[in-house]
């Protein structure tokens, strides 16, 4: 077996000191919250971006070679195995995440994509067992090929929603064979273009149809995981219908799913949907559909989805927040959906790229879980509603107040003239005196 990194060793935790290809912050040994960093993050590599990924954009071909030094389509699919798992073992990465398209080529026929896709998992199944990882989930790609081009479980041809069931019920049997902790589901086409040829009622009832048959399924053969939907609000369609954690919840719940879906959240989705990654954590972390992440971040002056390692230390510690008070992942964990700027030509950039990710990721859980010990936020939070624990609040959140009663208590007060500061200003402060002191 070839080594494709070549120079290139075990990446190790150096401290603040280290050079370019080691960590600086993330120690996987490491214990907070009483778990090591590495349990605490469960870091994955993304099968797409790091192995498939070669610097296209809408404006340019390809930068960046990934052939591994073949050109038969299935030889490639092997050599592109062993690269990531020698990548994940120099990386110290426990885990990774792959479409179906990702692994094996697509073929001339369903039947011949399907043997395909077995000849390859007979493969990945020895390197899982040679470099002990482990699949945190699988997915489908159902948006590339041009007959999704109306969207899969959403498009007008009922030929296209066969072949969207038969290319998803596969990937969950990969997924379920290689003991994969989840599968997601994200509607790459899954919307409209215009509302002028679309029936949108229509169409939703026929994701949640699809959905159900895979849950069914999935279930019949023995996938123990979670399910999860992935949100984001547009490109390539005008309008998904996946737009964000509140609209795939509420959907959820619609169609009879909560019990078995929850959400795999990314950061530039949220941002693109005009929410920060915090905030669509929280969503789903109030829900209890907080399920796995994907790590990233947008690029602030372009406005699709640029998929960047995460470098924002500030803002991951703010979301990492919402990780710890979900009490962890369920199942799920920290996928890097992140690719190399298409300038980023070096193997040593994807080296770099992960351990800048990995580096800010475990800043972040670390200044969140100090955000948590300090207390005087949960403690501000808790004396703000402080109104809701006895009298007439209680009364409101425990259902037993009536519109009238609330009359009789208002007429009484006269006019509430004050409320108490919200103090923004002064948690910003706490915030940055727990980064920075």
């Amino acid at each position: 077996m070839s080594e494709y990194f070549k120079g290139i060793g075990k990446i190790e935790y150096k401290g603040k000191g280290g050079d370019d290809l080691s960590f600086k912050f993330y120690n996987p040994e490491e214990v907070v919250n009483g778990k090591s960093m590495k349990d605490n993050l469960k870091f994955a590599m993304s099968y797409w971006h790091t192995l498939t990924g070669q610097g296209v954009d809408i404006f340019g071909g390809a930068t960046q070679d990934k052939s591994f030094g073949e050109t038969d389509p299935m030889a490639h699919a092997k050599a592109k195995a062993e690269a990531g798992f020698e990548f994940m073992d120099k990386l110290g990465i426990e885990y990774f995440c792959f479409h179906d398209r990702d692994i094996a080529p697509e073929a001339d026929t369903l039947e011949e994509t399907n043997k395909r896709l077995d000849e390859i998992v007979d493969y990945i199944e020895v390197l899982m067992k040679k470099y002990n990882k482990k699949l945190l989930w699988g997915t489908t790609n159902a948006f590339s090929n041009p007959r999704f081009m109306h969207g899969a479980a959403t498009s007008c041809n009922a030929d296209v929603f066969a072949f969207a069931a038969a290319q998803i019920k596969k990937a969950i049997e990969i997924t379920t064979r290689l003991g994969g902790a989840g599968y997601v589901f994200w509607g790459g086409r899954e919307g409209y273009a215009t509302l002028l040829n679309t029936k949108m009622g229509f169409e939703l009832d026929n994701l949640g149809r699809m959905l159900k048959m895979a849950r069914d399924y999935g279930r019949s053969i023995g996938f123990t995981g979670d399910f999860y939907i992935e949100p984001k609000p547009m490109e390539p369609m005008t309008h998904q219908y996946d737009y964000d954690c509140a609209t795939v919840i509420g959907f959820l719940n619609k169609h009879g799913l909560e019990k078995d879906f929850k959400l795999n959240v990314e950061a530039n989705h949220a941002t693109l949907a005009g929410h920060s990654f915090a905030h669509e954590l929280r969503v789903a972390r109030e829900a209890g559909m907080l399920g796995s992440i994907d790590a990233n971040q947008g690029e602030v002056f372009n406005g699709w989805d640029t998929d960047n390692f995460p470098t924002n230390v500030y803002d991951m510690a703010l979301a990492m927040y919402e990780l710890i008070k979900a009490g962890g992942y369920p199942k799920g964990g920290t996928n890097f959906d992140a690719k190399l700027r298409r300038a980023s030509t070096d193997a040593k950039d994807l080296f770099r790229g992960y351990i800048t990710g990995m580096d800010t990721m475990a800043l972040a859980y670390k200044i969140a879980a100090k955000i948590i010990e300090d207390g005087r936020l949960d403690s501000f939070v808790d004396q703000r509603y402080s109104s809701y624990n006895s009298g007439i609040g209680k009364k409101i959140v425990d259902g037993t107040a009536t519109f009238a009663e609330l009359e009789k208590y208002a007429l009484d007060l006269g006019e509430v003239t004050t409320n108490e500061s919200g103090a923004q200003e002064y948690l910003e402060g706490i915030v940055n005196s727990i980064i920075f002191g």
